[in-house]
């Protein structure tokens, strides 16, 4: 599948970085159903146990789940974008909001969809995370704003960073130290390389 699928949920909403087209997949998570209809976007299918929300909406394709589950609104909705074939995920409204354990939560979700051999970005204002799991990533030149690489689990092997304020040579980054905060881009081609293990980023878009 070469289109993206949408998951909006009920965090914060800062704006699409590009609205949804032809070929893309639109799944409202709960609340964000009214995120939906605000924004004039049709979305092919509502998730959710509905308690953000405060009832089911009167919508064709509606997926109601307990309130007592495990998966998130969010992530049953990435296991429904994954059975119909996406590749590409794109996470608005998964952040900010009342509840800050929900965006640590869909931090971990971008983790689940590399792992079932997918791709992820989570929206916030006006900054993205990303998963980097055993490749490089290549930012072009002009960019600019902060960057950010934290260590996900364990140990990140081999982790290279060029072309950003401060450089990282084959360094090992860990879970319980954030060597990797509060870097920035210099306006030159950038790139971070880890070798063997797994990185969130944080960007500016």
């Amino acid at each position: 599948m070469t289109g993206i699928c949408y998951i909006i949920g009920a965090g914060s909403f800062y704006g699409f970085v590009r609205r949804p087209g032809p070929g893309d997949c639109v799944i409202a998570a709960d609340a964000g159903y009214a995120v939906c209809r605000r924004e004039g976007v049709t979305p092919d299918l509502v998730v959710g146990d509905f308690d953000s929300l405060g009832a089911a909406p009167d919508f064709p394709n509606i997926v109601q789940m307990p309130v007592e589950k495990d998966d998130t609104d969010t992530l049953h909705a990435m296991r429904i974008g994954l059975a119909r074939g996406y590749m590409h995920f794109a996470v608005y409204g998964g952040t900010g909001g009342e509840r800050a354990d929900h965006t640590l939560a869909n931090l971990q979700c971008l983790l689940f969809l590399v792992k079932n051999g997918a791709r992820g970005v989570l929206y916030g204002d006006g900054i993205q995370y990303s998963i980097l799991h055993n490749e490089a990533l290549r930012f072009p030149a002009g960019k600019r704003g902060d960057f950010s690489a934290f260590c996900l689990d364990g140990e990140a092997r081999g982790v290279t960073e060029r072309g950003f304020k401060y450089k990282l040579d084959n360094a090992v980054l860990t879970s319980d130290f954030p060597l990797g905060v509060s870097n920035s881009f210099t306006g030159v081609p950038a790139e971070i390389t880890v070798a063997d293990g797994t990185l969130i980023l944080y960007y500016e878009i």
